[in-house]
């Protein structure tokens, strides 16, 4: 049996996939989001805890806010459905958004969300992944700066074995303070998550769902 791990991809959409969107258009009973999908996501007013009328929509959200939201459905023709009812979905303010590639999310979450938790944890910052590959972050300077130097490394490294052990070093020779990672040197032997299906590895960083 031969097991690839993909270095990249786009994102495809699947059912009940929790993804970090950007507005991008108001209409008068729904928003558009961009999730990084091949296809713009509409999210109806009817799919968000706010009870509003027709030609309010502008009132909640405006272009340029970014959502969290899952994937309630696809039709045959590729369009896409996403709400913003469930626990942990909503508007989020602040923050910025960090993207990594879509075939990586699984080592960012880590198994049973180890890797995630511990980013929190070491960083105080809150997180909220996407299996879209967008990462919102919102915390200090310090701390996003932090999560954000980790993330660059699970994108360049994550194919590689002990990379839990390589982010907690990282993490932890950076506590109170910020700054660039020197890379490996030759070849290396390294609240508020969403869930989502992760095809678990043999690998003790590969990832199991994590909680949101």
């Amino acid at each position: 049996m031969v097991r690839v791990i993909p270095l990249s991809g786009r994102y495809i959409p699947k059912p009940s996939d929790v993804v970090v969107g950007t507005v991008t258009d108001v209409q008068t009973t729904f928003w558009l989001l961009d999730i990084g999908a091949p296809r713009w996501a509409p999210l109806h007013m009817t799919g968000t805890p706010w009870k509003m009328d027709v030609g309010e929509t502008g009132q909640y959200l405006h272009v340029g806010d970014t959502v969290v939201v899952q994937i309630e459905n696809l039709d045959a023709t590729g369009r896409i459905g996403v709400t913003m009812l469930g626990d942990g979905l909503g508007k989020v303010d602040g923050g910025t958004v960090i993207t990594l590639s879509p075939a990586k999310v699984p080592r960012l979450i880590g198994r049973s969300g180890s890797m995630i938790q511990m980013l929190t944890q070491k960083t105080d910052c809150r997180i909220a992944v996407g299996q879209n590959g967008r990462i919102w972050v919102d915390g200090t300077s310090d701390g996003i700066e932090r999560v954000r130097e980790a993330i660059r490394l699970i994108e360049e490294e994550g194919q590689r074995p002990g990379l839990t052990e390589r982010i907690a070093g990282y993490l932890g020779s950076t506590q109170g303070t910020s700054g660039p990672l020197a890379p490996t040197p030759g070849p290396a032997r390294p609240p508020f998550e969403p869930p989502g299906p992760i095809e678990p590895g043999d690998d003790e960083d590969d990832a199991g769902p994590g909680p949101f």
